[in-house]
């Protein structure tokens, strides 16, 4: 990619959105969102030195999310901005209480990065996984502002180690340090002569799910769904997940085995199409306002609780192996210590390749997967002993990769990238 393409995608991304907002609900949030941004970025100036934080979406954030939370507590006088470009980012974590501001970040461009640079006047700048910007990073770079790329990771088929690849490898070397998952990503960024500052620190979701597991989660009353039955947790569930379990539910109500269903989109239409596949299923909403828990089948119909309902499952399933974009985060549930079940798609994703490796996990094959599915369940139903000890590889393997938090702290502490 060149420079002019950049400059060029800059410029018409915004465009095609704005013409797309009249009809696309998350185009509208895009354009909307970054209307008068520099007007409310005016109450940032002068406030106190400052840490900036941005990621792509929900996924990069809950990534950073521990790395800022550490900041947080260990520099309480420095402030968080905290940035996403995806409107499902920031419509999710607006609200968040981990940073002092929240805000999308404007589209790339020399002037407005500059300008947006000298507002915030961040004194550290770490960007999530795999989220790149050339200006920003040009400008943070000339400005000598500390700037760091946390639980990157990178495979071959990526631009940055084509032929093309050019600028991508340009706004690596911005960075003055560079944390990735693994020796794969290590060992790439050492072909394109970017090594002297790149270190192995793991995955920060790791720490984060850790976490979240050993916290006390009673208040959302999530314990009142399990009462003396067995449950299995179908997270971030699409259509296709969805129609799978429908056609093995005749088989798992005649043994007692209630399903809670996490839809990943939680629109009135999907959530009542998932209704017409689960007849007699009830809402989470419907048991918010006192209703009794008398289905098989509950439909969770509010956003921030698949993370404390996998701890309730005799078996999770993660959603999205069946679809083109592929599974969804499998560390979520495996740290539970119970066997996770998954599609086929796995294969861009690698802690799902990894978890599957540990035999911690099973993907489902593609074709005749009900089948596939209601076999597994019924022998697991028979002997519990092969799935208990799925479940305790799911949760060692989770446990045994935790510290990228401790090991990016360190770096700042050591270098001094903050002080109280």
């Amino acid at each position: 990619m060149s420079l002019l393409f950049y400059r060029l995608f800059c410029w018409i991304y915004p465009v095609l959105l704005g013409l797309a907002a009249p009809f696309h609900p998350k185009a509208r949030a895009w354009v909307k969102g970054r209307k008068d941004i520099f007007k409310r970025l005016e109450r940032i100036q002068g406030n106190a030195p400052l840490v900036w934080m941005h990621c792509a979406s929900l996924g990069e954030f809950e990534q950073g999310r521990p790395v800022l939370e550490s900041i947080r507590k260990q520099y309480p006088n420095y402030k968080i901005l905290l940035t996403f470009f995806s409107p499902s980012g920031f419509e999710h974590q607006k609200n968040y209480s981990g940073a002092d501001f929240v805000e999308y970040l404007p589209m790339d461009g020399p002037r407005t990065a500059k300008r947006f640079i000298e507002f915030v006047d961040p004194k550290l700048v770490i960007f999530v996984k795999y989220e790149f910007w050339f200006y920003y990073l040009k400008k943070l770079h000339y400005r000598n502002i500390p700037l760091l790329l946390i639980s990157a990771y990178f495979r071959p088929d990526m631009s940055f180690f084509r032929w093309y690849g050019k600028l991508p490898r340009k706004m690596l070397s911005r960075f003055d340090h560079i944390f990735v998952q693994d020796d794969q990503s290590r060992r790439l960024l050492h072909e394109v002569d970017i090594s002297s500052n790149v270190e192995v620190a793991g995955d920060t979701r790791f720490d984060r799910v850790v976490e979240i597991a050993a916290s006390n989660n009673k208040s959302d009353g999530s314990e009142l769904f399990t009462p003396n039955s067995r449950s299995i947790v179908v997270g971030s569930s699409w259509p296709t997940d969805e129609q799978l379990w429908a056609s093995v539910r005749p088989w798992t109500r005649t043994i007692g085995i209630r399903l809670i269903l996490v839809p990943h989109e939680l629109s009135p239409t999907h959530i009542e199409s998932i209704i017409k596949l689960f007849p007699g299923a009830q809402k989470y909403s419907e048991i918010q306002q006192g209703n009794r828990f008398e289905s098989d089948v509950l439909i969770v119909d509010r956003i921030g609780l698949l993370a404390k309902l996998y701890r309730f499952a005799w078996v999770n399933f993660v959603g999205g192996g069946f679809n083109a974009g592929g599974v969804h985060n499998v560390l979520e549930a495996a740290v539970f210590g119970r066997p996770v079940i998954t599609g086929p798609r796995i294969e861009k994703y690698r802690e799902a390749l990894e978890l599957l490796a540990a035999s911690g996990s099973i993907a489902l094959p593609i074709d005749k997967a009900a089948e596939a599915l209601q076999k597994l369940l019924a022998e697991w139903d028979l002997d519990e002993s092969t799935a208990n000890e799925m479940g305790s590889k799911a949760g060692e393997y989770v446990r045994k990769r935790t510290g990228a938090v401790q090991r990016i702290l360190a770096y700042i502490q050591e270098n001094r990238l903050l002080t109280n």
